[in-house]
């Protein structure tokens, strides 16, 4: 009689902290203790994470530049009937870090791709930057090179909600001003080592956020910058004669052209009527 088929594990995706060992769920701590094995992107950072919970499971790397060749192994590993839990060094994999392919590939192959959610650097920066928050476009990292990433910002100029970036501290300074450059001195917000020892929330125009940052020796850790988005396009407002004079082209009468140029302008028609007066006084006398 054959063998039953094996059923595949189930790939958990993972929240871990982004700093502090304090910020993982109990639901976290469990799922990573009862998978046979945890793919992370270090396996070093991992370990200290699992040791100071007195976790053994055992531990494989998974990241940009192995991807493709682990990734098949994992994925091998729940087919044959283990369970997974994926994790990033910090925070929610698979958001601007490896995972995306490894829970695409799981879910072709009909692989059950479960979140574990938790820690997570987009929302913890959003939720104390006390920008609008209603609505927000994630944009990850910019391009690194100068040129791609004036380009990139250039595109995002108009659009009107929040900007969430992360950004290399080695790159922030040069980031910062190609912002200001592409999107004018908006107001933004500066998160830095969230949640660690030397953690840094700091809001204010991008001008100010990189003078800050200018006047240090050097920037570390992993930095989250909140950006306001395009400001509302406001119509542009017609002057009082050139809209006195479409409205009496239109075929009102002169009192009429004058009171509605001030009722849509809100100015008394007085003073629209004096300005009226001076405007057809210059003509004459040209």
């Amino acid at each position: 009689m054959p063998d039953p088929p094996i059923s595949p594990g189930t790939l958990y995706v993972v929240a871990t902290p982004l700093g502090n060992l304090e910020d993982v769920t109990p639901r976290a701590l469990r799922v990573l203790r009862e998978v046979s094995l945890v793919a992370c992107e270090d396996t070093r950072h991992t370990r200290r994470l699992l040791g100071a919970h007195g976790i053994a499971t055992p531990t494989t790397s998974y990241f940009e530049h192995n991807e493709r060749f682990k990734g098949a192994q994992i994925l091998e590993a729940l087919r044959s009937g283990r369970d997974v839990a994926l994790v990033s060094d910090a925070g929610t994999p698979a958001i601007s870090d490896p995972g995306e392919r490894l829970v695409r590939d799981a879910r072709t192959a009909g692989i059950a791709v479960v979140p574990v959610p938790g820690p997570s650097a987009v929302t913890a920066a959003l939720s104390v930057c006390g920008l609008p928050t209603d609505r927000f476009l994630f944009v990850g990292f910019l391009p690194a090179k100068p040129g791609a990433r004036r380009k990139a910002l250039e595109a995002l100029a108009s659009e009107r909600p929040t900007l969430v970036f992360f950004e290399s501290p080695v790159r922030v300074v040069e980031a910062l001003t190609d912002m200001i450059a592409a999107l004018g001195d908006r107001e933004a917000f500066l998160c830095r080592e969230a949640t660690k020892l030397h953690e840094e929330y700091v809001r204010g125009l991008l001008s100010s956020l990189r003078e800050r940052l200018v006047a240090r020796d050097s920037v570390k850790g992993e930095i989250v910058l909140v950006v306001t988005g395009a400001p509302e396009a406001r119509p542009a407002i017609e002057d009082p004669v050139s809209l006195y004079r479409r409205l009496a082209a239109e075929g009102r009468t002169r009192r009429e052209a004058v009171k509605e140029t001030a009722r849509l302008l809100g100015r008394p028609a007085r003073e629209v009527y004096s300005i009226v007066q001076e405007a057809e006084a210059e003509a004459e006398a040209e």
